[in-house]
C-alpha cells in the first residue's frame, strides 16, 4: 500500500504536465505525444493511403473543387491562428488535399493538415459551400489536436500506461496501431464516448468559424447535415452509444451557433 500513493502522485503530475489547451475553445486536453512525432506518423500513413487508393488527378474538376475549398479554409485557419497568437501550433503542418474515387460518404484530416475527401461525399455536399462544411469540420479536428488527444488516451489504455519514451522505442508496432485507431472506441465506453462527442461538437463550432472566415455561408451547415441524416435513412445508434451527436442534436446546436458566428466571422 505504501507504493500506491507515490505512483498516483506521479501519474497526476504526468497528467497535468501533459495537459494542453485546445485552440479557440480553451478546453484542457491530454497530449502525451509530441506534435513532431504524431505528424511524422501522420504523413507516412497519409502517403500510404493515397498511393494505395484510386486518387483523382489534380486536373479532375472534382479534385479541383476539393483543393479550392480546402485551400480557402487553410488560409482562413492561418489568419485566425495568427490573429490569436497561435501560429506556432501550425509549425508542423504541411497541408495537402486529395480526392479518392470511392463511393464512400466520408472525409478526414490527419494531424498536420493532410486531408482526404471521398467522391461518395460529393452528391451529399452538392456544392462547394456544402463541401466547405465538412472540410471545415475535419480540419478543425486537426487544429484542435483531437488526434493527439485520442492517441494519448489510446496509449494509456492500449499500452498499459507505459512510459511514453519506452512505448515509442520498444512498442513501435503497437504504437502504430494506436495511431491507425485514432477514431476507435476505447475499452471504456463511459470514458471514451463522451470525450468523442465533445470533440465532435468542438469541431462543429470551429469548422463554422473557419468556413465563415473563408467566405462560405455557415448557414449551409444546416441543409448539409439534414442531407447527411436523410442519407442515413434515419438509422443511427442511440446517442449515448454513439461517438457523434445525433443528427437532431447536431442540427439544433448548429442552429444556435450560426447567427453569432455568421455575424462575427462571415465575410462573403
Amino acid at each position: 500500500m505504501r507504493h500506491i500513493i507515490p505512483v498516483c502522485v506521479l501519474g497526476g503530475l504526468v497528467f497535468f504536465a501533459a495537459c494542453k489547451t485546445v485552440p479557440v475553445t480553451g478546453r484542457k486536453q491530454l497530449n502525451l505525444v509530441p506534435n513532431s512525432i504524431i505528424t511524422t506518423m501522420s504523413f507516412s500513413a497519409y502517403d500510404s493511403v493515397v498511393k494505395a487508393s484510386p486518387t483523382l488527378s489534380p486536373y479532375d474538376h472534382r479534385a479541383q473543387m476539393v483543393t479550392k475549398a480546402g485551400t480557402r479554409i487553410q488560409k482562413a485557419v492561418e489568419v485566425y491562428m495568427q490573429q490569436n497568437n497561435m501560429s506556432k501550433d501550425l509549425k508542423n503542418f504541411k497541408w495537402e488535399f486529395n480526392t479518392i474515387d470511392e463511393n464512400t460518404v466520408n472525409a478526414w484530416c490527419m494531424p498536420g493538415g493532410k486531408v482526404v475527401v471521398y467522391t461518395g461525399l460529393l452528391p451529399i455536399s452538392q456544392t462547394e459551400e456544402g463541401l466547405a462544411v465538412v472540410m471545415g469540420h475535419e480540419i478543425a479536428h486537426a487544429i484542435a489536436r483531437h488526434g493527439n488527444e485520442r492517441m494519448s488516451q489510446g496509449l494509456l489504455v492500449g499500452l498499459g500506461g507505459m512510459v511514453l519514451e519506452e512505448a515509442l522505442k520498444e512498442k513501435k508496432q503497437e504504437t502504430q496501431l494506436v495511431f491507425l485507431g485514432l477514431y476507435m472506441i476505447g475499452s471504456n465506453l463511459a470514458f471514451s464516448l463522451p470525450n468523442s462527442r465533445m470533440q465532435e461538437s468542438e469541431a462543429d463550432k470551429l469548422g463554422l468559424i473557419f468556413m465563415s472566415m473563408a467566405g462560405y455561408n455557415p448557414e449551409e451547415a444546416i441543409p448539409f447535415w439534414q442531407r447527411m441524416a436523410a442519407n442515413n435513412d434515419g438509422v443511427s445508434l442511440p446517442e449515448f452509444l454513439s461517438t457523434h451527436p445525433s443528427d437532431e442534436t447536431r442540427i439544433k446546436n448548429l442552429s444556435v451557433l450560426i447567427p453569432e458566428i455568421k455575424q462575427k466571422y462571415y465575410k462573403p
